[in-house]
């Protein structure tokens, strides 16, 4: 008989239960795990001390070599916190690693990197390819490992979003 996993202890009610609940603490561990790398490792490429929705917003914003406006950058990252992101935008704004340049010919704004920005977040792929990318490939078959996880992940989202519509409509605790 397999040994329980110390996250099985009395957290579920079924084997299922305790699977899904080692699943979600993993997923904890991972987030936090890598924030730090994030946050450590862009901190070494800025110089400054800034929070991991910044760096990641930082990234997004120079991904595809356009500009994205703030609902863009929620829709990306899976968030409904816009006046949050505005916040971080403007951190990165005055940080000099974004600029607010008007989106078409309306009176919207979105944010491009700057060169100061692009230096930054190529500085950062440096970092993280020289200690990083390497650990990654030592791993059996990590591409295919990654896509297949990728794909979960998609699919667990999306369980998860439905999941949390629901739980919108309860109103009272579950008896």
């Amino acid at each position: 008989m397999k040994p329980k996993c110390y996250l099985e202890m009395d957290i579920g009610t079924s084997v299922f239960d305790n699977k899904v609940s080692d699943f979600e603490w993993s997923l904890v561990r991972f987030y936090e795990a890598f924030s730090r790398f994030v946050t450590e490792t862009g901190s070494i490429s800025l110089g400054n001390d800034l929070k991991l929705s910044e760096h990641l917003i930082l990234h997004i914003v120079r991904m595809q070599g356009r500009a994205k406006n703030s609902a863009t950058i929620a829709r990306l990252m899976n968030r409904d916190d816009v006046p949050n992101i505005q916040y971080s935008l403007r951190k990165l704004e005055t940080a000099g690693l974004i600029a607010k340049v008007r989106d078409g010919k309306s009176n919207q704004f979105a944010y491009a990197v700057t060169s100061q920005g692009q230096m930054a977040a190529s500085k950062y792929e440096d970092i993280k390819a020289a200690i990083l990318m390497d650990r990654l490939q030592e791993i059996d078959k990590v591409p295919d490992k990654l896509d297949t996880m990728t794909r979960f992940l998609s699919i667990l989202t999306g369980v998860y979003e439905e999941a949390a519509r629901g739980s919108a409509t309860i109103t009272s605790p579950l008896a």
